[in-house]
């Protein structure tokens, strides 16, 4: 199924979750680019809780190896690993769904602001 043809039925998905659905990393990355919330909520997942549910059910349905595409797009644009929708957050799902990419993905994205605030407070020290 294409995007087109996805938009034309009748679905729950916002236009962002439909590209995570369809892994369709292309249209994602125009829709997070042009000012779509990385943090959007649909169908009580983030954006980044579907990117990982979407990267799990293609990788043990094709046989391929899993990646983290989505994942990794989603957290260039600001997407939150730990914010939780009824008490679940994108990093506990990628946890139970033994998504190691993605965990190392969100680990190294999580902990960015935090090194860098310390990498510039050094250098305004020098």
């Amino acid at each position: 199924m294409t995007m087109a043809d996805a938009l034309k039925t009748e679905n729950p998905w916002t236009p962002a979750h439909q590209a995570v659905e369809l892994s369709d990393h292309a249209t994602l990355t125009r829709i997070l680019d042009e000012g779509a919330d990385a943090d959007e909520v649909c169908c009580q997942m983030t954006l980044l809780m579907h990117a990982i549910d979407t990267e799990v059910d293609v990788a043990n349905q094709s046989g391929e190896p899993i990646d983290s595409a989505l994942t990794a797009v989603l957290l260039a644009y600001g997407a939150d690993p730990h914010l939780a929708v009824n008490g679940e957050a994108a990093y506990d799902w990628a946890r139970k769904h033994h998504h190691d990419m993605a965990i190392r993905l969100m680990d190294r994205f999580s902990t960015r602001p935090t090194k860098l605030k310390a990498r510039f407070s050094r250098i305004r020290r020098r």
